[in-house]
């Protein structure tokens, strides 16, 4: 934390100026009266009793901004959950609600997965009472059981090519080396069990249901899908977690062969959102589509996000690409979808349809050139237990994540169109014979 007459470093000016002092790094702001900078031989700052510091900081921990999202904890640390602030009061909840999504979540559920194998059993630890939310902040915790610290000793020393090894050392000068710390894909659990209270939310309000599927691997895909009938059931037939059954065996084969040889390989999942009300999201900078891009994107390993039609909609002419209108018993909907449910940044009504990448995963039983953190060259053959191909149990993740954004726009879309209902706007209307006596020419001469 700063205080009064801590040294500030390191602040790039060539010569002392009559302006204040402008820190930013924490939430705490102390404006003051202007007072010249005091100069060092060292060239730092120092904050004196009349600058002015502005510390404003977010660590990239929390989500959200009327339902938010906190998740802590590492890969082998005593364990990881979040903390879920802003969830309505009296929703039915239980830990069996947010199990059934983690169980879908956890490691060494099938033989192209990690053989790491954790329970992952959830502890609701605040804002549940007697079943119902209590609309204080809800407290999830999972405890870590299965950890192979051991496993990572040569990682501490020699970057994982692709991995955010070297990247966390430039930022933080330090990390966790064992299992990787808040990189590891264990730190979305938190996400995944407050996705499971967002999807909850949703289905209760809006009858929203958020469902994805596993739509490439590596060069296979699935062709046969319909988005708007493929059901939980038919995702979780196998344990790729594709619809298209020809095409997921098809799926298991490659990734089963790429693991035989120490490799891995990437994909993508689809997420399609049917039910969503319309009118969520905003027109400028939080649009829909914008928050949705941020939270797939945020998730570990991710490399592409398309909505709609995506980069293929570049390709296209505007008389191609348009969603033409039409009415459906006494209902606008659009013939197409091109624009993925959402147009100018808000939904209208159709299914919301996006697409995420992810990569290979990095660690990988090959040998591969890389540097010591002292900068040395080496060889690095990567240990431990890593899933050959992250995108079957990506899937909840990214309904988790889809979900919260949703939940998200749905209270803040009733926090500024759902104040006035529409018998409130009908009395807002000037009635008949009062109009000319509340006319502004009449206002402007009262007294």
């Amino acid at each position: 934390m700063l205080v009064e007459g801590n040294w500030i470093q390191p602040i790039q000016t060539s010569e002392p100026t009559n302006q204040p002092t402008r820190v930013v790094c924490c939430e705490t702001k102390r404006r003051t009266k202007k007072h010249p900078h005091e100069r060092k031989a060292d060239d730092r700052t120092y904050v004196g009793p009349t600058d002015e510091v502005v510390v404003s900081a977010g660590y990239a921990n929390t989500f959200g901004t009327s339902f938010r999202v906190t998740t802590f904890g590492e890969s082998h640390g005593k364990g990881v959950g979040c903390v879920v602030d802003g969830c309505p009061p009296r929703l039915p909840l239980s830990e069996k609600d947010l199990q059934k999504e983690l169980d879908r979540r956890r490691p060494g559920q099938s033989i192209i997965t990690t053989p790491r194998k954790e329970a992952d059993a959830c502890e609701i630890l605040s804002g549940v009472v007697d079943g119902m939310t209590s609309g204080t902040p809800i407290a999830v915790l999972v405890r870590n059981k299965d950890q192979r610290s051991k496993d990572y000793s040569e990682m501490s020393v020699a970057y994982r090519p692709s991995h955010a090894d070297a990247t966390y050392d430039y930022k933080y000068g330090v990390r966790a080396v064992a299992g990787g710390g808040r990189s590891s894909a264990r730190e979305t659990i938190g996400r995944v069990a407050a996705g499971a209270i967002a999807k909850k939310l949703l289905q209760a309000v809006a009858g929203t249901e958020v469902l994805a599927y596993v739509s490439e691997v590596k060069d296979i895909k699935a062709n046969n899908v319909d988005l708007g009938k493929f059901t939980m059931e038919d995702v979780e037939a196998n344990m790729v977690r594709c619809p298209d059954q020809e095409s997921a065996q098809a799926m298991i084969d490659q990734i089963n062969e790429v693991r035989n040889r120490g490799e891995s390989c990437g994909g993508v999942v689809t997420c399609v959102c049917r039910n969503v009300p319309r009118g969520l999201g905003a027109p400028v900078f939080d649009k829909l589509e914008a928050d949705l891009a941020k939270a797939a994107m945020s998730l570990p390993a991710t490399k592409g996000f398309e909505i709609g039609s995506g980069f293929a909609g570049s390709r296209m002419l505007g008389s191609e690409h348009n969603d033409e209108f039409y009415v459906e018993d006494g209902v606008v909907r659009t013939r197409t979808n091109r624009s993925g449910g959402i147009q100018g940044g808000i939904s209208n009504g159709e299914h919301i349809v996006v697409r995420i990448a992810f990569k290979p995963t990095s660690t990988i039983a090959i040998k591969q050139q890389t540097v010591t953190r002292e900068g040395e060259e080496t060889e690095l053959r990567a240990r431990g237990r890593h899933d050959p191909c992250v995108v079957p149990r990506a899937v909840p993740m990214v309904e988790s994540m889809i979900a919260l954004v949703l939940a998200d726009h749905l209270l803040q879309n009733h926090a500024q169109c759902g104040l006035l209902t529409d018998e409130m706007l009908a009395n807002l209307v000037i009635e008949e014979g009062r109009e000319e006596e509340t006319s502004p020419s009449n206002l402007a001469g009262a007294t």
